[in-house]
């Protein structure tokens, strides 16, 4: 074949697929996505998916390359940092980073990804909703698509297939089928339920509009993110077992008592609690790590390649970073897509884990490290450090969310920040105490120039 391929068929019409659109008919391609579901944009679709994302700097320049900002701004809420909520209903602001444009914004999921397929469609995509992809023969570069309205089947021809079919892909199951892939599907014994906090009786907001409220209450905990339509999505994470968990949590009763003792403050601004606990979905949530994402004329992306739990904030971050690996391997290779999806699979690959560790290890800090003054004064000092040495010390937090330093490089960093903050805190109470001399020899012998 023609190492230039002409037309590119998408499966999966989500963020990232709908992004990907983008990229490449920008490029001169000739694209075609597939959908499962329904379009958004035209009816509702079914309960399940968060309603609401954190979008940050790598999501950011993603939307930027592609000239979309300007029509991204107004869907967004800037949250300067972590509100936390304890049993008593006291509240302790921790800031996310310490310069003005460190801040994350909360953005609603079918708000952007409606504008990204209408930018896409400006550029001549064609979106097919409602089709399923039952097989894919990767030999002769055909899918079969079945209309889920109609059952009827329709063989699609394509020179290149993008997977960027979510967690459960069908794509990626395909290519495990003819063993071209493995790969592992880690399921956390927590898993998630959505509620909502409605706006007040003169339409504005109940609770601190720029910040992530959290109640961490140490294996388990209440988070909620602003919309901009001055509600909040209130998730509860839970163990499926154990004393406080969604098995144990299973009648109006129990949901109060656990509201009650432990979430009192918000429980008030919830008066649909026992409606949205009972009749929304449980959530599971889990790691997708594949060893493999590319064969033939095929090439995983996003969840369908790297999924992750969502408490770094960075699935969809990740994702929309997948979309810019492959624009700059398709620039370095002139659209000779024989090299280019190797490398940008290679590239993506030890990053994808490493923000997928990343992810698991902050569930642990939202739920529980944040109700520790040591982890506090972690923190003071990080910050201390990255202002003494910016060259040499970013909070990892900071290195994932407001910099586009590749995750991997993130991850390898931050543990090493890690001992050394470690070794600082010992035996003392306050940032004053901090031997700030040692510290930055410690610093530049450990960690290399960034």
């Amino acid at each position: 074949m023609n190492n230039k391929p002409q037309h590119i068929v998408i499966i999966g019409a989500g963020l990232v697929g709908s992004m990907h659109a983008n990229y490449l008919a920008r490029r001169g391609y000739q694209v075609t996505v597939y959908e499962q579901l329904p379009d958004i944009r035209k009816e509702a679709i079914p309960a399940g998916r968060s309603i609401n994302l954190a979008l940050a700097n790598r999501g950011i320049d993603a939307l930027d390359r592609l000239g979309l900002m300007d029509q991204v701004n107004p869907l967004l809420i800037p949250m300067q940092g972590r509100m936390l909520h304890n049993e008593q209903g006291d509240l302790k602001f921790q800031s996310y980073g310490q310069k003005p444009e460190e801040v994350i914004y909360s953005v609603s999921r079918a708000g952007l990804v409606s504008l990204l397929r209408d930018a896409a469609e400006a550029k001549g995509v064609v979106f097919k909703f409602k089709s399923e992809c039952v097989d894919i023969d990767f030999d002769n570069n055909k899918c079969t698509q079945r209309n889920m309205i109609t059952e009827q089947t329709t063989v699609v021809s394509f020179d290149y297939l993008i997977g960027a079919d979510g967690g459960g892909s069908q794509v990626r199951e395909s290519m495990k089928g003819l063993h071209e892939t493995e790969y592992t599907a880690d399921i956390l014994d927590h898993s998630y339920k959505e509620l909502n906090i409605p706006a007040g009786s003169d339409g504005s907001f109940q609770m601190e509009k720029e910040a992530l409220h959290i109640w961490p209450r140490n294996d388990f905990m209440l988070i909620g993110l602003p919309n901009p339509d001055a509600t909040f999505t209130v998730t509860l994470f839970m163990p499926n077992e154990g004393s406080i968990s969604f098995a144990s949590v299973n009648d109006k009763v129990t949901l109060n008592q656990l509201f009650d003792e432990q979430f009192a403050d918000v429980k008030a601004l919830i008066p649909d609690l026992e409606d949205d606990y009972f009749n929304n979905p449980t959530g599971y949530l889990g790691t997708i790590r594949c060893n493999d994402w590319h064969y033939k004329n095929v090439v995983l992306s996003g969840d369908a390649a790297h999924a992750i739990v969502p408490f770094h904030g960075q699935g969809m971050n990740a994702g929309f970073e997948d979309c810019v690996a492959m624009e700059k391997a398709l620039n370095k290779y002139n659209d000779d897509w024989d090299l280019a999806m190797p490398a940008f699979v290679e590239s993506r690959m030890a990053n994808s884990n490493a923000i997928a560790d990343m992810a698991l290890e902050n569930y642990v800090e939202m739920r529980s490290s944040v109700n520790d003054p040591k982890f506090h004064l972690k923190k003071a000092i990080a910050f201390e450090l990255e202002k003494r040495l910016p060259e040499y010390f970013i909070p990892r937090y900071s290195m994932v969310m407001f910099h586009l330093i590749p995750y991997a490089t993130a991850f390898a960093r931050g543990k090493i920040q890690f001992k050394i903050l470690d070794s600082l805190v010992e035996g003392i109470d306050g940032i004053e105490q901090v031997d700030f001399e040692r510290a930055e020899r410690m610093v530049k012998q450990k960690l290399p120039r960034l």
